[in-house]
């Protein structure tokens, strides 16, 4: 199954996959674990993971090739509206090389 990866540098990963995962799960399964710092996202369409690591949140999703966009653009443009403050960024990559999404807080937009 196609998949693809962002690594968003922020100081409070596990904040914003615990709130990412508590917004998310009013429409799909979520599970989030502070002791493991990982968490998953069951969509109907694919998966996504969630991994706090010192500095990062690792972020990952699967699905059909034609629904991963809407993968990436669903976690992540969730997971940037909750860090305007802090000036997310999340650059997905794919597994096949092609290029994912790039989302960030456009203050100008």
């Amino acid at each position: 199954m196609p998949r693809s990866q962002a690594r968003v540098v922020t100081d409070r990963p596990h904040r914003y996959a615990k709130q990412l995962a508590s917004h998310l799960g009013r429409r799909i399964q979520t599970e989030w674990s502070e002791e493991t710092g990982a968490g998953r996202l069951d969509f109907p369409f694919g998966t996504g993971t969630m991994t706090a690591e010192p500095g990062a949140l690792l972020l990952t999703v699967e699905g059909d090739a034609a629904r991963l966009e809407r993968l990436e653009d669903v976690v992540g443009r969730h997971l940037v509206r909750f860090g305007t403050k802090d000036e997310l960024l999340v650059e997905w990559h794919r597994d096949n090389g092609e290029p994912g999404l790039i989302q960030r807080n456009d203050a100008d937009a």
